[in-house]
Parts: C-alpha cells; structure tokens; sequence
C-alpha cells in the first residue's frame, strides 16, 4: 500500500499543475522514509525533507536495492544536528514519467549498519502490494542485504571456545563476549560544501562516519559530584569530529582511555598509548568546574575510567565511561562495568594518583588524534 497523488487539471486550461509531494527521510531518528512510497505523474515534484542524523536519497534498481544506479539520483550526505528542528535541508526530485523510482540511503553502505540494509528504502509508481516490483518486494530484499551483512560480521568476530564464544580478560580469570570484529572501510565523505576521504574502522552498530557538520556536535559529560562516582551520562554515541566536554565537579578524578578486557589499566597496546585527561582536584564548595576535551575521530568504541585509587578504586566501584559501545550486542556499557566491578580494579594501583595537570595535553586514542584542554583549575581535594 502506498499514499499516491495525482496531478489535477481542468479542461478549460492549456496546462496541467504538477503536484508537490514532500517526503520526510528519518523523522524522529527512524530509518525509514515517510511515507515509504507514492505514485506520482510526470511533472510532479517530490521534496525530500532531511531530519537529524545524516541520510542520503540515492537511486538503485529493484534488483539491486542498496546498490547506486550509474547517472542515477543523488543527493549526496545531509548531515542535520540532533537539536534542528527548523530550516531542515531538502532535496527535490523531478518525475520524469510513470515508470517505477527505486531509492535507498547510502550511509554506512556495504556494512552491518547500513541503512539500506536496516529497510531505509522508497518508491515512486512502484507496483501495487501482491506485483513483483512492489514496494514490499522491494524493502523485503533490501532487508535481506542487511542481514547478510549482518551474520557475515558476526560469522568473522566469533572465535569458538569450550562451553561457548567466550575470551579471557586480561586478569582476574574472568570471561568476556568476544571482541567484534571491525571492517576497515574507506569512503568519500560529503559535508556542508565540503568533500574528503575517510579510512575508518566500521563496528557492528557503530555510528556513519560522516559528521552532523564540519565542526560536530558537543556532548557534556559530568564526572563524579553530587551523583557519586560516576560519569553522566555513562555513554554516549559520537560522530567524527564530535566533541566530548568533561566537566570534572567535586573530588579528584581522572578520565582515562582502557580496553573492554581491562577496564581499570592505561590502555597500552600495538603501539596505541591510551588518553589521560591527568587529575582535576575540585572542592565540594566550587562554582566553577574544570573540563577536559576530547574531540572523537572514528566510530570505533572507546573505553574509559578513572584511575583514582584514593581511599578505593573507583573504577572498581564502577566508575567507567563509554563512547560508541554496542548497546545492542554482548560488549555494551552494562557489560564493561560489570567487568570492572569484577575484577575491582586491581590491577589499577600500578596508576597511583599524581599532581593535577595544569597545562594543555594531548593523546591518541587508539591511533585516533584527541585533544585535551583545560579550562580551570581549583584547590586541591584528597
């Protein structure tokens, strides 16, 4: 089933009123366009709508769904912030003639997190529910594109052990979920008037690399204060180019970069040197709060803590931080804290606390750039 509009014209006219038919792409952060398909007749416009996250209309074929159609339509990334709800950025199709439209959007195309592939199709003069080129048809193959994907990626990260997928942390003899495994992908990204290319790692739902704009979006992260030895929020998801703002409030705490198998340690593997904002000291009176940024340059996750151990670990008291965690699969946010309230922490005291930085730094995460700023520093806390 799908809505259809036709063009109206009266006999006493020498022409015919095209139609303008608007199409939302991704209304309320939903993979779907709204309405899914339509008839039109040639003349007619389509205005294709782009709410937040960052969508594209392309052209495919029905036997290719995901697919681009050489010389096809396309409008290329329209990234949108979160919080635009007006002055949404369109893109206008003009119907040639009846002759079925196949569209798709091409984020993240070719991985487990494609959009296609997650059913983010539309049709114009598709045939009618029962017909082989219906737009049932249609999303039922795109769909299928997206679970193949899918169980390739999962075939890949399973490595099979006694009693199950299972893998050892680093200490403590506790068991993990297997470590996803990641495609290295390189894609051209399209943003505002801007145009680059991009190497990234792409995750089992992890987020497009293409940024909500050229500068990103900013996310506040309080670390510790009045809710106790936590960071609020305790994950996010970030885009390339985001930045995460951490604004240190009472006590004396750190965030540094750890692995999902060892959640309480300074991340230090292949080379990779995990990032440490340092300790920011904050009084219980204080009005004004210390931050340290870290501005995000992949999709993969990013694990963190912090590493003070005076009186007690509160990293093994579940002080733990994550940025892109596959909340839908087995390594969530849920799953690393549990790991590092296992384990306590111990292997943490070999990072005994230090004196609070007091100048700029800098890291990488992961082989990722970070920058690390300091906005203020107050009187010391122990």
């Amino acid at each position: 089933m799908f809505a259809s509009t036709l063009s109206l014209g009266l006999a006493v006219l020498p022409f015919i009123s095209a139609a303008i038919i608007d199409v939302q792409v991704g209304a309320g952060g939903k993979l779907e366009f709204d309405p899914p398909a339509i008839g039109a007749q040639p003349g007619d416009q389509v205005v294709f709508h782009f709410n937040p996250k960052n969508h594209t209309v392309t052209q495919s074929s029905f036997a290719s769904p995901c697919g681009r159609k050489d010389g096809g339509i396309d409008s290329g990334f329209m990234p949108v912030a979160a919080n635009q709800t007006d002055n949404l950025p369109t893109y206008t199709v003009s119907v040639p003639d009846t002759n079925p439209i196949w569209i798709y959007c091409a984020q993240a195309a070719n991985t487990p997190n494609s959009h296609c592939g997650a059913g983010m199709v539309f049709a114009i003069n598709c045939g009618a529910d029962g017909a082989p080129n219906s737009f049932t048809n249609f999303k039922a193959s795109a769909l299928a594109i997206g679970a193949s994907l899918s169980a390739s990626a999962a075939a890949a990260s399973a490595t099979p052990a006694s009693g199950g997928y299972v893998q050892t942390a680093a200490y403590g003899g506790y068991t993990l979920p297997p470590a996803p495994s990641g495609q290295l992908l390189t894609e051209t990204i399209s943003v505002d008037s801007s145009t680059w290319v991009t190497t990234y790692t792409s995750y089992p739902n992890s987020p497009a690399p293409t940024p909500a704009s050229l500068s990103g979006i900013v996310h506040k992260v309080i670390v510790g204060g009045s809710s106790g030895l936590v960071f609020d929020p305790p994950h996010i998801q970030a885009l390339p180019r985001d930045q995460v703002v951490f604004e240190f409030h009472d006590k004396n705490h750190t965030v540094t970069q750890s692995s999902f198998a060892d959640p309480c340690r300074k991340l230090s593997a292949n080379g990779a040197t995990g990032f440490d904002s340092g300790f920011f000291p904050v009084d219980a009176n204080a009005t004004q709060f210390p931050t340290w940024t870290l501005t995000v340059n992949d999709t993969a996750p990013i694990w963190a803590y912090c590493r003070q151990q005076t009186p007690k670990s509160h990293c093994g008291s579940g002080m733990v931080f994550a940025i892109n965690s596959d909340e839908q699969g087995a390594r969530n946010y849920s799953a690393f804290l549990q790991v590092a309230e296992a384990l306590n922490g111990t292997a943490a005291a070999a990072n005994s606390p230090t004196t609070p930085a007091s100048s700029a730094s800098s890291a990488r995460i992961a082989g990722s750039a970070v920058a690390g700023v300091v906005a203020l520093l107050i009187a010391s806390l122990l």
